[in-house]
């Protein structure tokens, strides 16, 4: 066995550095939409924190109706303390050395409603848990559509820098041909610096996306994201029928059951407990020894003062809970219904952008730039229609990132959040 392991001892280094390196390639490769949800879920100390408090209200359900712990009972009974007995343990007859077990009995009601507690908490903590993760993916979807919808923007900077170059060539053209004004040439230029501010302010809102993203899944995403983003589609009417399944409103039916177990334990506290006693009791060797088999019960003699007052609060607990849902339920329908709204107005818009406003930008700019080298225009005109242009690019994608993230919301809240 010994020549065997000194012949493998080589090799575990050379593993370890193969499966580091595997890591390192995977945390450098371009992280998709799907990849940077599933490691926020990871990530998450906050989702982490609630998975472990699921697990915590799942371990202490159960023990929820088990019967106390038994008790030992020991000690002397009717040890003389005065008289010609007084002080001597085997004296007397009556005097016992006494050692037993005692055990108090819930009555049944009560151990069942403390089970029905049980788990509600633990369906509770689960819907809270959902809500956590709901948020973690949520956020995770944002930021990565903000940082891809960002890096498109920087993408249209590189062909307008590109256009640039070739307007400040045909200006030059135009002056040698004598159709142009020798200021012209300045016009480019100016452009250039403009264009590299906005492209500047990009960079910064890029790398603001990029650490926001970065924070929530955990990696580097400096090699840039992989992929498209899926197809956000927006089903109004499963939207809709799902809004009862939030996690939020989720939480609340938990909550309900959970109150109404507590009700059910209060009003159990008005049956008696009782309790079981079962004792071994020596005496002098001249007398026998003996058992002894005894019963407690509860006596409940004050309901008006001690059940009543607790079961009419757990009531007004559950009232409360109901109310909170009712409020909780209206203010997601009417989030719901602004959400589609908006989801509505910007494909709408989105579709104007696309099939009108920016068609009709290149339009103007294709015949403002053939103006101009007729030498029936000036270059103020081309680059006015050139900004146009620009700003219907930009228009569209913003709207396509807008539309993005209320479909996430919207999905991740509604779709996924009721899975």
């Amino acid at each position: 066995m010994f020549p065997r392991s000194r012949t493998r001892e080589p090799r575990l280094p050379w593993l370890i550095s193969l499966a580091s390196l595997v890591c390192f390639a995977a945390q450098a490769a371009p992280l998709g939409f799907t990849t940077a949800l599933d490691l926020a879920e990871r990530q998450s100390s906050a989702l982490a924190a609630s998975a472990a408090q699921r697990e915590e209200a799942r371990l202490a359900a159960r023990p929820a109706g088990a019967l106390p712990d038994p008790k030992v009972i020991f000690g002397i009974e009717n040890f003389p303390v005065s008289g010609p007995d007084a002080g001597r343990l085997q004296a007397d007859g009556l005097t016992m050395q006494k050692i037993g077990l005692m055990q108090d009995v819930p009555n049944a009601d009560k151990r069942q409603s403390r089970e029905e507690v049980a788990a509600a908490e633990v369906e509770r903590a689960h819907s809270r848990y959902q809500v956590a993760r709901q948020a973690v993916r949520r956020d995770a979807a944002l930021a990565w559509l903000d940082v891809y919808y960002l890096q498109r923007k920087e993408a249209l900077f590189d062909a307008l820098d590109r256009e640039n170059a070739i307007l400040a060539n045909a200006v030059q053209a135009q002056i040698a041909g004598g159709r142009g004004q020798s200021a012209d040439v300045i016009a480019p230029k100016q452009e250039a610096v403009q264009l590299a501010d906005r492209r500047d302010d990009l960079s910064r809102d890029i790398a603001r996306a990029q650490s926001r993203l970065r924070q929530l899944v955990g990696a580097d995403v400096e090699e840039g994201l992989a992929g498209e983003p899926p197809a956000l589609e927006v089903d109004v009417q499963q939207l809709r029928q799902s809004l009862h399944q939030h996690p939020e409103l989720r939480a609340f039916a938990a909550e309900t059951r959970k109150a109404e177990a507590e009700v059910r334990e209060a009003q159990s506290m008005k049956t008696p407990d009782w309790g079981i006693e079962l004792a071994y009791q020596r005496r002098a060797p001249e007398f026998g020894n003996m058992v002894s088999l005894q019963f407690s019960l509860d006596l409940p003699v004050s309901p008006s003062t001690r059940q009543n007052p607790l079961i009419a609060a757990r009531q007004q607990a559950l009232l409360r809970i109901d109310a909170e849902r009712d409020g909780m339920l209206r203010e997601h329908t009417n989030e719901l219904e602004g959400m589609l709204a908006e989801v509505d107005a910007l494909t709408r818009q989105l579709a104007r952008a696309r099939q009108i406003a920016l068609p009709l930008a290149e339009q103007k700019l294709a015949l403002q730039t053939a103006s101009y080298q007729a030498g029936k225009s000036d270059l103020s005109a081309v680059l006015a229609a050139r900004k146009e242009r620009i700003e219907q690019h930009m228009r569209v994608i913003e709207l396509e990132a807008q539309r993005a993230g209320v479909a996430a919301r919207l999905r991740f809240a509604y779709e996924e959040g009721g899975e």
